[in-house]
């Protein structure tokens, strides 16, 4: 097994209108700087599910119809009825699919969309009240419940970007790890990121513990299989402010018997600001790194809670203080 430390690319399925082609309805390509700056650090697979089905470029645009609550997926100028074809698109695309990390998809999409896609209730009608996926969003939300997924819209979100950074790296590492089908490479796995996925849930970091511990009493497979099921509860959501002030107290541990009076209290005078948010979580993160190597402390310096993902990824204005928002619901 590689490294840890050493990142292996995530493999990213992205619209293609993303950074990659003018192939949206009227021709144009959409702008994402994150997704620009990912090409280097990923590996994207670019698609337009409309192109694909034969909608070509420029085309009509297609919407979501409700008729009588079944939902169709409509071209109103021609009446044009391409359910079918986007839905078996979708399956035949992600069949092809292999060791796939997650999903960049067009916000608001008919086709790409993950949430918030308008739907109508006919022909020439205003917007229902009611959105949702997109359909080929749909078909990806229902095959890959666990995976990253996210939209350009929302990745502009300080705190659903570093999330989705965290969780692609965390996943695409653990898949190199279940290829291997090694207990020695699990155990390393479940070391290098104990104090991060502590930050995430202490409810799942102990079961993923008491699983690793007791590996000689079930099979290989069914070690794997438990492992990953609870990795991924463990990444439904971001951690909280609380669990990661927890996490940068038990790592302040570590180091304190080599701190004087006066550096202390200026740690834990910062820890109290990014409690009450008024500084991100890479201050008090960075200051604790830099002892950790000023002390060579070699626990700490192996936990990936300190670097989940390459360095680079975030600009200054993404690194953002405590929020208390739920972006998951």
């Amino acid at each position: 097994m590689n490294d840890l430390k050493d990142f292996l690319k995530p493999k990213i399925v992205v619209s293609k209108c993303i950074e990659y082609d003018s192939c949206r309805y009227n021709g144009q390509m959409i702008s994402s700087d994150f997704v620009e700056k990912l090409k280097s650090f990923v590996e994207f697979v670019p698609v337009c599910p409309e192109f694909e089905i034969g909608l070509g470029v420029p085309r009509d645009p297609i919407r979501i119809v409700s008729f009588s609550g079944d939902l169709k997926l409509i071209q109103p100028k021609t009446e044009k009825d391409v359910t079918k074809q986007m839905i078996d698109f979708s399956n035949s695309f992600l069949d092809s699919l292999i060791d796939i990390d997650g999903f960049i998809l067009k916000s608001k999409s008919p086709s790409c969309g993950i949430k918030d896609v308008k739907r109508y209730s006919g022909y020439g009608q205003p917007p229902k009240e009611s959105k949702g996926p997109g359909f080929f969003g749909k078909v990806v939300l229902d095959r890959y419940p666990n995976l990253a997924i996210e939209d350009e819209g929302r990745l502009t979100n300080s705190r659903i970007k570093q999330h989705f950074l965290t969780k692609i790296y965390a996943l695409r590492s653990f898949r190199e790890v279940k290829k291997s089908m090694s207990k020695k490479d699990l155990v390393e796995y479940q070391s290098y990121n104990k104090l991060l996925f502590s930050a995430y849930s202490q409810k799942e970091t102990k079961e993923l513990g008491r699983i690793v511990a007791h590996m000689d009493k079930a099979s290989l497979e069914n070690i794997f299989q438990n492992y990953e099921k609870h990795l991924y509860a463990l990444f439904s959501k971001p951690p909280k402010c609380s669990p990661n002030i927890n996490t940068l107290s038990h790592g302040f541990g570590y180091i304190s018997k080599n701190l004087n009076k006066k550096e202390k209290e200026f740690f834990l005078e910062i820890i109290d600001k990014y409690r009450k948010g008024n500084v991100s979580l890479s201050v008090p993160t960075n200051i604790l790194k830099s002892w950790i190597l000023r002390f060579d402390e070699k626990y700490l310096e192996n936990q990936s809670f300190f670097e989940p993902y390459p360095d680079g990824l975030l600009s200054v204005e993404d690194i953002n203080a405590c929020e208390v928002r739920d972006y998951w619901e």
